[in-house]
């Protein structure tokens, strides 16, 4: 990571003007942060590193564990010093104010110290098939599929706060769409309604319309969508976990330019 600024660079390609060229693009930063209540793993979110106590603070205080700071009887790094824990020790009158909900604590994929980006990814590949080669995407066609994302839009037109997902097929057929006021919800969406009507096994490309991060590339995963295409730029471990998984990873600039971060050989220009 860039120092102070957590963010990195990435090689990518850039299609103007019909011409392809290397370009060295700058993505912020994800990494899981393990949350644990009292020595109990609570939950682990995903976040941009920094701030990881005032992280921490606001999401109990929303999460209803606290309701003032003197709550906490302490809050901080883990005794290791780990950048991605944050233990958190509550005075006993709280504890017992709040007791059914920390038995109700949220979904914890890691509970010791070093939980990082790399070791997800290890884990993930271990239960994710990589994407298959052999489809190919001609360039111009891509800018006809994201067009199509906010033709289908309904919610966004009149709300400005939906997010969207859309699902192509190998002949580029639309196989679903889906919008929703979450982008997980979105996407979950879309695959649902191509995985029931057995659209799943034929599609090929995603378009969505918020950001690419590790959570959407796992779902893709699953989905054995090997090409995704985001309104803007991924995450440095979303583009990790692409690479890892053989995707083609890209975003539109400016209506006519495509980035193109990983997997670029399936997408090739048009045949004169």
């Amino acid at each position: 990571m860039s120092a102070g600024k957590n963010t990195d660079f990435y090689q990518a390609l850039r299609y103007k003007r019909g011409v392809f060229k290397s370009t060295s693009l700058e993505l912020i930063g994800e990494e899981p942060l393990l949350i644990r209540i009292d020595k109990k793993p609570y939950s682990v979110v995903m976040r941009t590193p920094g701030e990881e106590i005032f992280h921490v603070a606001g999401f109990c205080l929303g999460e209803g564990i606290v309701d003032s700071p003197d709550d906490f009887l302490s809050i901080g790094y883990c005794k290791d010093d780990d950048p991605n824990v944050i233990d958190i020790w509550l005075k006993s009158e709280r504890q017992e104010k709040i007791h059914d909900l920390l038995e109700r604590r949220g979904f914890v994929s890691q509970t010791s110290c070093g939980i990082c980006g790399k070791e997800m990814i290890k884990d993930l590949y271990q239960i994710l098939t990589p994407a298959e080669n052999g489809f190919e995407v001609e360039i111009n066609r891509v800018f006809d599929c994201v067009n199509k994302l906010s033709e289908n839009q309904n919610y966004y037109q009149t709300t400005r706060g939906s997010h969207a997902a859309i699902i192509f097929d190998n002949n580029l057929r639309m196989a679903s769409f889906a919008e929703d006021v979450g982008r997980h919800n979105a996407l979950d969406k879309a695959i649902g309604k191509a995985f029931m009507n057995k659209k799943l096994l034929k599609a090929s490309i995603l378009v969505l319309s918020s950001r690419i991060s590790y959570e959407l590339i796992q779902k893709a995963a699953r989905a054995r969508l090997p090409i995704i295409i985001s309104n803007s730029r991924p995450t440095t471990l979303a583009v990790e976990m692409g690479r890892a998984l053989n995707m083609t990873l890209a975003f539109p600039v400016k209506g006519s330019e495509l980035v193109i971060v990983c997997g670029e050989e399936r997408i090739v220009k048009a045949e004169l």
